[in-house]
């Protein structure tokens, strides 16, 4: 069997897998890939069979680091609260996951600013056992001049992703899925005290205990362990 004939037959598993479980989001988690990605393939399946599937369309293999700390995605997840007089209140998740590991790092901040930004990168660094190559981020304003020198100036290379292309960083937004509907879904918001210390507690969790189903049912630090061995 050829190399294009296995990854046609692993697509078309893909897409099975989607139709036979009914959930395009969890089947997209568990192989990996976007669901941008998945509606490429199914719709060039539907159009072609499995010629359509022999399109190798970009950004799925290519960016895929096996060393850990060789390509760290960065990026924001958008929080809303409501304080016990109702009024809301937004909050950002910073996040860094480990390309490599899917090792990830967090932490929630009242601002949406370069300064935490940079805080965050001193975080990421002090909790990563690895030492990190190079940060990508989208272009929001909080990855701006001064994050982007800060990186720089630490050793490290900081790379934008291409404009529309969010997939680069799709790691970092399926683990935002996971946060979603696996820790925020459960949330019932007091305080930011009470906020801060059940996000360590999840962050010490999807890291050691948590089966992640890119490493076939292996936490992410056990897949680093392998890695070092």
């Amino acid at each position: 069997m050829t190399t294009d004939e296995r990854e046609i037959n692993r697509r078309r598993r893909i897409l099975d897998h989607a139709d036979e479980s009914g959930n395009v989001a969890k089947t997209c988690q568990y192989f990996g890939i976007p669901r941008s990605l998945f509606y490429v393939w199914r719709n060039a399946y539907r159009q072609h069979g499995d010629e359509g599937l022999r399109r190798r369309k970009v950004h799925t293999k290519r960016y895929n680091k096996q060393v850990p700390g060789h390509h760290i995605q960065m990026d924001v997840k958008f929080l809303i609260f409501k304080d016990k007089q109702g009024k809301k209140l937004k909050r950002y998740q910073y996040t860094a996951i480990d390309d490599a590991t899917r090792v990830r790092a967090l932490k929630v901040y009242e601002r949406h600013t370069q300064k935490n930004a940079i805080d965050f990168v001193d975080y990421v660094i002090d909790k990563f056992p690895f030492r990190i190559q190079q940060i990508r981020t989208d272009r929001g304003h909080e990855f701006q001049a001064q994050f982007h020198w800060y990186v720089e100036d630490l050793g490290m290379r900081h790379v934008y992703i291409k404009a529309r292309t969010p997939q680069l960083n799709g790691k970092a937004e399926r683990s935002h899925q996971t946060d979603q509907e696996e820790f925020y879904q459960l949330l019932n918001y007091k305080n930011d005290v009470d906020l801060k210390e059940k996000f360590a507690v999840w962050e010490q969790f999807y890291n050691f205990a948590r089966p992640h189903g890119a490493h076939k049912g292996r936490t992410p630090y056990e897949s680093l362990r392998d890695k070092l061995l």
